[in-house]
């Protein structure tokens, strides 16, 4: 039986701690500059390892996180979690973030129904499309 893992790449790791759907997701991310791992830019193929610091960026917000533990499998989201470690700030500033996104929701509420065609070619030529 072999002993598990001290390090992994960078996009695996994203994939199986669950911030990216897929891996060539989380491979994009780091060559987008959304991932840093002590304020470096981070590669795809860069090794992660049990202390490392990364901040990531994705569609839920930015997370800044410790990694306790590496794993090459995509696991359930419990397993996921067990991966890392997210700082109190971080969570505090995600949270915040998603309050303001509810509020700016309720105070603009979508409309009724879809635009018709006459006003959809009117939102056309506002916004100056051809």
């Amino acid at each position: 039986m072999t002993s598990p893992p001290n390090s992994v790449r960078m996009d695996k790791w994203l994939w199986a701690a669950r911030f990216f759907k897929t891996r060539a997701f989380a491979s994009r991310a780091c060559e987008l500059g959304r991932i840093q791992s002590s304020g470096v830019r981070s590669k795809p193929a860069r090794d992660v390892r049990p202390g490392d610091r990364l901040r990531i960026e994705n569609e839920g917000g930015v997370f800044e996180v410790e990694v306790l533990a590496v794993s090459e499998v995509r696991g359930p989201a419990a397993v996921a979690q067990t991966l890392y470690k997210e700082s109190e700030a971080s969570r505090e500033a995600r949270m915040r973030l998603a309050e303001e996104r509810k509020v700016m929701q309720q105070m603009m509420p979508l409309p009724d129904r879809r635009p018709s065609k006459r006003e959809r070619r009117r939102i056309v030529q506002f916004r100056g499309r051809a």
